[in-house]
Formats: structure tokens, sequence, C-alpha cells
């Protein structure tokens, strides 16, 4: 009885399924989707070399103190926006205030002696033209008179000193920029010359490029050079606005340096540390290409969908890099003529069929 119980389901559930699927089928079959396709073909493209690159900018400084002591308070942190003349960084300023005091002290005394000497020597020489006093009581009283004022602009030059050690207790910002990392916290010791942080100005970025010495004869020979902008921003190269080629190579590693200004765009995708591609190009070649938005990616898989028989067939092919506005290099897996579906999800439907081609320049 339960055999033939469940015989008799499985029976039922068989039958349900074929029904779904005859009526998926006739479905499908009513409304094939139409895919558009482009016809491959040839088309100009840059040639050369391609490297990475690290974007920096271009204004970056070390901050430091200027004044020894304790760090009493380190007023900001990595990603904040600075203006010109911010106070970063405090450092202990008890002996600096000490100093301040002791020198307007100086100044006081030295200021007194001065005005001593200038009223001995108006007595002087009124006496000495009453004929009560030699000239030579007067010269030494001129000679006092001056060696207390100059006593007193030393004093006064001690004063502006001891107040600039003061200010230098203060730490500013050099310009307006960001602030990319912090070294040191409060209470840390602080030393002229030791950086306290580390900040960049967002005005101007240039990529650096590290070229081996066996490759730097090509690359100088480049006609231009291009930087791709980054996927989020277009992936489309641009022209940089300066560059420079460092003339000594380094020791260990066997490279050298290139410098690209980039230049400066509307919404700037640029971030300091980020790698880019760098194109020294060296002419231009025939290559085959095809729309970026007509390949399929699913982990390393890349493939296209190309229209063959009564629907599409993927075909896995091998891509270069990017020739143009969302073009992309094809290096093997298609031959001219072939027909792509432009979009590989519709492509890859059921009975999804290829609409009429449009050719690809």
């Amino acid at each position: 009885m339960l055999k033939s119980s469940f015989a008799q389901r499985s029976a039922v559930t068989w039958s349900l399924a074929g029904a779904l699927a005859a009526t998926w089928g006739a479905a499908w079959g009513a409304e094939a989707v139409r895919v558009p396709v482009v016809s491959v073909g040839a088309q100009s493209v840059t040639t050369g070399m391609e490297m990475d690159g690290v974007v920096e900018p271009i204004k970056q400084s070390s901050v430091s103190s200027q004044a020894s002591g304790r760090v009493s308070a380190l007023l900001v942190k990595a990603g904040d926006l600075v203006k010109a003349g911010q106070v970063l960084a405090t450092v202990d300023d008890r002996e600096t205030q000490t100093g301040v005091q002791r020198s307007q002290a100086q100044l006081v005394q030295s200021d007194s002696e001065m005005r001593n000497a200038q009223l001995n020597l108006a007595r002087a020489r009124d006496l000495q033209a009453k004929g009560f006093v030699s000239q030579a009581a007067l010269d030494t009283a001129e000679l006092q008179f001056k060696s207390a004022q100059a006593g007193r602009d030393q004093a006064g030059a001690g004063a502006r000193q001891s107040a600039l050690s003061q200010e230098f207790t203060r730490v500013t910002a050099p310009y307006d920029g960001y602030v990319s990392d912090t070294l040191v916290q409060a209470g840390d010791l602080a030393l002229p010359g030791k950086p306290l942080l580390n900040m960049y100005a967002p005005t101007a970025y240039r990529v650096v490029v590290h070229v081996g010495v066996s490759q730097m004869a090509s690359t100088r020979a480049a006609a231009h050079l291009e930087v791709q902008l980054p996927a989020a921003s277009g992936g489309e190269w641009v022209k940089p606005v300066g560059q420079q080629w460092m003339p000594a190579a380094d020791a260990l590693s066997q490279t050298l340096q290139w410098r690209i200004d980039l230049p400066n765009l509307a919404h700037t995708p640029w971030v300091p540390g980020q790698q880019v591609r760098v194109r020294f190009v060296a002419g231009v070649a025939q290559r085959m290409a095809l729309p970026a938005t007509a390949v399929l990616r699913r982990g390393e898989l890349t493939a296209v969908y190309v229209a063959g028989g009564p629907g599409f067939v993927m075909r896995v092919v091998r891509l270069g890099s990017q020739v143009g506005a969302g073009q992309v290099e094809v290096l093997a897996g298609l031959s001219a003529q072939d027909r792509v579906a432009l979009d590989p999800v519709q492509a890859g439907l059921l009975g999804a069929q290829p609409a009429t081609a449009t050719s690809h320049k």
C-alpha cells in the first residue's frame, strides 16, 4: 500500500514538472530575447610599455618642533583638514616661560641703567659748560651712556629671542592640507628635527614610477606618456602636465625614478598611495578591440558570447589593456568579423538570439 501511494505521488510530481517545462519552453519560444551584437574588427590603438606607478602629493612635509620638551597636547589626528597657521601640537613651555620672564627683567634693568646714564650725561654736560668738571669727566659720562644703551639693545634682543622660543612651543601648520599620519602622542619627547606628524596639500599630485635600468632607453624614447584614471572615474587615459626622470639609479633595486605630474581635474580622483597604470606610448598600431561592457567576468574567467548557430556560444578570451573610452583590446580568442553580444547577461539566457549586428570602429 505504501509503495503504491509513493508511486502515485511520484507520477503526479513528474507530470507537473513536465507540464511546467512545456509551459516554460513555449514561453521562451514565444518571447525569444533579442540581444544586440557588434562585429569585431581592428582599430587604431596606442602601443608601448605599461608600468605601475604610485600617486603621491607634490607638496608634502614632515612637521617637527623647533623646541625641546615633552609634547603636552596633540590637537589633530590622521585625516584632519587643517589651515595654515593652525596649532597642531604644543610642547611643555615652562622652561621657555622662565626664559621670557628672565629676559623681561633684564630688559627693565638695562632700561633703568640707560636712563641713569642719560641723566648723568646731561648733568656732566651742564657742569662742564659752567666749568665745574673737566672734559675727561664729560667723556666718561658719554661712554657710560653708550655702554648702557648697548646693554639695553642687547636685553631687548634677548627678550625677542625668548618670545620666539616661546612661540616655537606651539607647532603650527605651514599650509592648508591634510594630516596623513601622526608620529607621537602626548607625553613623548619632542626634539628639533624629530617629526611629530606628516601632512600634505591636496592641490597637486604626481605619479612615481620605478623603471629598470635596462628599460630606461625604451621609456625615454617614448613619444609621450599617459596615465590611466581609476576605474571609478572611467578608466580613461590622460596626458600628464609634466614629467621628470632622476639621473641616478638606486644601488639596490637598479631602477631609476620617473616623476609624472598629474593634471588637476574637476573631481580629483587621485589618492596618495594609490596604484595607477602608466603607459609609455611608442606609436599607433591596428589591434582588435571590443566594448568592455561585452566582457563577462566570473572570477578568473574572462569570456564573451559569440553569435553562432541559433543562439550564442560562450568563448573564453584573453584581454589586453583599455585602448579608448570603454574599449578593451582582445589579444586572443576572437577573429575578425565575429559577432559578439553587447549584453553578456542577456545573451546567456535560454533562447537568446542575436539582433542585427552593428559595425565596431
